[in-house]
């Protein structure tokens, strides 16, 4: 790359990761809020995988992007160039990493073992079961980076400032063979497995699905996608598909890249922030899309489902709060009036009704 080529590539970066923080933090934590609080169309145990999701990468948004990224690019001297930060961050950004890549592997599989078992499907139904899932992937995963706190080391590098050479801590690679081995399992574990896994259970998921649609007519399947609980795990499966596939297009890339540079260009001398050299252009690139998947699900969602978008629409609109308001009203008038109804005298040869039935229509 020449010199004005490198320049913009490195604008772009600084424009980009901020960019990424402004939208993916509120995003996620959105989408957090209409999964609770919000009737979106789907499971409860679902909802419950997509709402961990979201909270994890909006942590992996805070210490990878916000506070490393962003700060690289912007100040000379982060916080994080001293102990104990240095390891400390190493920790919580590969534990985050770790939880929303093992997370939409668990939900993967949890929805070919539905799909696959009526056993399984009541078992997993559960929401309790469900929760303890999510927060037993959160918990091992940060675990599991505990070693990663230990790849970097704070030293003294010279730097020139201006027209002055100045000596700043350093948080940088340990280059031993430590580092090297735990680099490689944490590639695997956040890349290689999580994507092999992905692409395995959802090929099976769409193979049972198919054999499934070929038992039937095409009057039964009508059917059968009439029933509410056929038609939610239908846009529950869909809904999974359209993140696994993001999750493998997006990581794929940041897997390769980082296998190449952790082969041929494995040694000391090798200046990773020289981008002349192409692999470290393309694993720039590979990082900016990796880090692109934990803001996108917000997207996903509003594009692939559409009790998502009716029910975001409604809040934008504030209408789901006069519906309530109306259903709370409407509520306290019917307990005024079944109030006065049972203190007002009855006549020897009056009937009561009892209602046992009310159902709501919209």
């Amino acid at each position: 790359m020449e010199g004005a080529s490198v320049t913009v590539f490195v604008t772009i970066q600084k424009i980009y990761y901020p960019f990424l923080c402004i939208v993916g933090i509120p995003a996620n934590l959105f989408t957090f809020y209409m999964i609770c609080f919000h009737k979106c169309g789907m499971s409860e145990t679902a909802g419950i995988y997509l709402s961990s999701l979201a909270i994890v990468d909006t942590l992996y948004l805070v210490w990878v992007i916000l506070v490393d990224l962003t700060l690289t690019f912007w100040l000379l001297q982060p916080f994080w160039h001293s102990h104990p930060w240095c390891g400390i961050l190493g920790f919580l950004q590969y534990g985050s990493l770790y939880s929303s890549c093992w997370i939409v592997v668990v939900f993967t599989i949890e929805r070919y073992l539905v799909l696959r078992s009526t056993g399984a499907k009541q078992h997993f139904s559960q929401a309790r079961v469900t929760k303890l899932i999510c927060l037993a992937v959160i918990v091992v995963s940060h675990l599991a980076s505990v070693p990663l706190a230990w790849i970097n080391i704070v030293s003294p590098v010279n730097f020139t400032v201006g027209r002055e050479n100045v000596t700043l801590p350093r948080c940088h690679y340990r280059n031993e063979v430590y580092s090297t081995v735990i680099v490689w399992i944490t590639t695997f574990l956040s890349g290689g497995i999580p994507i092999v896994l992905v692409i395995i259970f959802n090929y099976l998921i769409g193979y049972h699905l198919c054999r499934s649609t070929n038992l039937f007519t095409k009057e039964e399947l009508r059917i059968i996608h009439g029933r509410s609980s056929r038609g939610m795990l239908r846009r529950t499966i869909l809904l999974l598909g359209t993140v696994s596939v993001a999750f493998v297009v997006l990581s794929l890339p940041r897997f390769v890249t980082y296998c190449i540079l952790r082969t041929q260009y494995n040694n000391e001398n090798f200046n990773r922030n020289d981008y002349s050299i192409a692999i470290n252009v393309a694993g720039d690139l590979a990082n900016m899309l990796q880090n692109l998947n934990s803001t996108t699900n917000f997207l996903l969602y509003c594009m692939v489902s559409s009790r998502f978008r009716r029910e975001l629409l409604q809040v934008v609109t504030c209408k789901a709060k006069a519906r309530e308001l109306g259903s709370v009203l409407t509520h306290t008038t019917m307990k005024v009036y079944s109030v006065v109804d049972h203190k007002a005298p009855q006549s020897r040869g009056s009937v009561n009704v009892v209602l046992t039935n009310v159902k709501q229509t919209e």
